[in-house]
């Protein structure tokens, strides 16, 4: 299977976002990907709240749309989702087939809360609600597990995915620099290499308001934790094919996940 991570750069702009998104979507299914990941927040990083809309709004449906032109899977990032009440939404991943049905989504379990005097205070849970589910789904032979950004962070949630069958790991994010560009390659590694599953990370990358910059280098892991495919530093789509036969081998090989003992 091909798959593709796409690399955005979303503003305050949505109709530009989309756009944007359709042509990396584009360039994916012009290189044969079978499935293509967009990033975290693929509809909107601005400076100001956007208002949420449900699963089958026009987010949703534009996305479908994508997914049945151009005939292939795609997993379309994420997007603020109407949430529990009228101050929080959800941070949400939506997966389309080929044929543009809705096959899986997934609500961002850990939220990013932190407090530094004189450096960060960030709260998404201020205006994010937390979801509870384990997601996986199944695609051309393969299992997805589906997390967001985060998520990353928190092993525990890619143990109970990879004991539910997952053998590719999807990581769409926003990662800031700061923190990015000494811990997003080593974490998505190390949960490629602990899962002995492939990992597909599509990030923003480049400057949002308000003052927010976003790491990128969006990339496709083996199993055995090598780096296939890599983004550079702009509005990218990098490309790279999976075989379930060297998951099986490196699995075979080294036994790790059936020599577990906890």
């Amino acid at each position: 299977m091909r798959v593709a991570v796409c690399q955005l750069n979303a503003r305050e702009d949505r109709a530009a976002n989309l756009a944007q998104a359709r042509q990396l979507l584009v360039r994916a299914a012009d290189q044969g990907a079978d499935l293509a990941v967009l990033p975290e927040y693929t509809d909107y990083l601005g400076p100001t709240s956007y208002a949420p809309e449900p699963v089958d709004g026009e987010f949703g449906t534009f996305f479908a749309e994508a997914a049945r032109e151009l005939g292939m899977w795609v997993h379309a990032g994420s997007f603020h989702e109407r949430g529990p009440d009228d101050q929080h939404s959800y941070n949400t991943s939506l997966v389309f087939d080929r044929s543009g049905g809705l096959a899986a989504s997934y609500r961002k379990i850990h939220l990013y809360d932190v407090q530094i005097p004189g450096k960060v205070s960030y709260h998404e849970s201020a205006t994010v609600a937390p979801g509870s589910d384990i997601v996986t789904v199944k695609i051309e032979g393969a299992t997805l597990g589906l997390s967001i950004c985060y998520d990353l962070r928190f092993p525990e949630l890619y143990r109970k995915l990879t004991d539910a069958g997952a053998d590719i790991l999807v990581v769409p994010a926003a990662f800031m620099l700061h923190t990015g560009r000494d811990h997003w390659e080593v974490l998505l590694r190390a949960r490629a290499i602990e899962g002995q599953s492939y990992v597909l990370a599509a990030g923003q990358v480049g400057n949002h308001e308000p003052n927010r910059t976003c790491f990128g280098r969006s990339m496709i892991i083996n199993p055995w934790g090598t780096v296939l495919a890599q983004a550079p530093d702009t509005v990218s789509v990098a490309v790279a094919d999976i075989d379930k036969h060297s998951l099986e081998q490196i699995r075979a090989e080294l036994p790790s996940l059936a020599n577990r003992r906890l």
